[in-house]
């Protein structure tokens, strides 16, 4: 998903920024706020940071595509602080890596986030959302999400190098290709970004469900129930 300086064309690397920038800016202002209403959400958001950055920095090099191809982390930490948030965060990691890790590049800072920080999140979340909304096991939702989330940043990232390369080729056959090209390593990281979403998710409802949006209170209404039933 990391890629690199000089693949894109200046005008499509622009145009990536741009298209960013929608979803960065009103996750500064969600992010702003919430650190208003809660002092605690800014180290919490800084050590999800830092969790995506470490997830997303195991990666296995991709000659087809002048890539690589890793685990994101974000449709984890969707689920946990947010979507937009998430955007922003992704923003922030993917400039740290291409500084100190030769990950990806400056240009494509942009591109990148929107593959992994936006795509990436965004769908994972909604997967979450969805599946839980029709109240199925937390596991399955994480692990949905972790599984979906991971192969559409790929989706994504093979789209915009094909948007920029295709040249004569058909757009819909070069984005194939390059999907092709990341699928041997993508796929059983996608797996494994699903197990260990679920089972990060899963430790967290056990042990701390206050820090997941929307569970904590379900989870204190089941026990009461519970405890109303046994009464």
């Amino acid at each position: 998903m990391h890629i690199e300086d000089g693949i894109l064309s200046p005008r499509a690397w622009g145009m990536w920024y741009g298209v960013t920038a929608v979803f960065v800016y009103p996750g500064l202002l969600e992010i702003k706020r919430r650190i208003r209403e809660n002092l605690s959400y800014k180290p919490f958001l800084a050590m999800v940071g830092v969790a995506v950055f470490v997830i997303s920095a195991m990666h296995l090099p991709v000659p087809v595509t002048g890539s690589c191809s890793h685990p994101c982390g974000t449709p984890l930490a969707a689920i946990i602080v947010g979507p937009f948030a998430t955007a922003v965060i992704s923003l922030i990691v993917l400039f740290f890596q291409a500084i100190f890790l030769g990950h990806g590049g400056i240009t494509t800072i942009g591109a990148n986030d929107f593959s992994m920080g936006i795509m990436g999140g965004m769908s994972g979340f909604l997967c979450w959302k969805l599946l839980r909304h029709f109240q199925a096991p937390l596991w399955l939702a994480g692990g949905v999400a972790g599984f979906v989330g991971d192969v559409m940043t790929y989706l994504t990232s093979s789209f915009e190098l094909a948007l920029s390369l295709h040249g004569h080729i058909p757009l819909v056959k070069q984005w194939m290709i390059f999907f092709a090209g990341y699928g041997p390593t993508q796929l059983p990281l996608a797996i494994a970004e699903a197990v260990f979403t679920a089972a990060v998710l899963q430790a967290m409802y056990s042990r701390r469900p206050d820090l997941l949006p929307g569970v904590a209170g379900r989870k204190k209404a089941g026990k009461l129930e519970k405890l109303e039933m046994e009464g």
